[in-house]
């Protein structure tokens, strides 16, 4: 069985940070591909960034050179630094990595989702 953890989400004011973290537990065997969506209220999830098991990123354009994801392998972790927040980043921020548990087949998993918002 595996698990994902969330936290770091929270209130902020325009032009502040905050930093999101996803951990991973459990019968894991590997994590390719990690990544953070988010979905604003009347609005479809997208994809925010991801990052590749060798370390390749990507981000959606709108938070290009204000947001940062990284990777902790050894604690099977992805974070996501958020740098001058704006109004339009205020969502519910979630994880998905890419597990293949022990035993099983790679799939991905979600995490809880946590509320990010930013006040003008």
């Amino acid at each position: 069985q595996v698990q994902l953890m969330e936290s770091g989400g929270g209130l902020v004011q325009a032009g502040g940070s905050l930093r999101l973290s996803c951990a991973a537990s459990g019968s894991i065997f590997s994590i390719n591909a990690m990544g953070w969506y988010r979905q604003a209220p009347g609005k479809q999830r997208e994809l925010v960034a991801s990052i590749t098991s060798g370390g390749s990123t990507n981000y959606a354009d709108s938070v290009k050179g204000r947001f940062v994801i990284s990777r902790d392998n050894a604690k099977n972790t992805v974070y996501l630094q958020m740098n001058s927040l704006n109004p339009e980043d205020t969502a519910v921020y979630s994880c998905n990595l890419d597990i293949t548990a022990r035993g099983g087949w790679g799939r991905g998993y979600w995490g809880q989702g946590t509320q990010v918002t930013v006040s003008s």
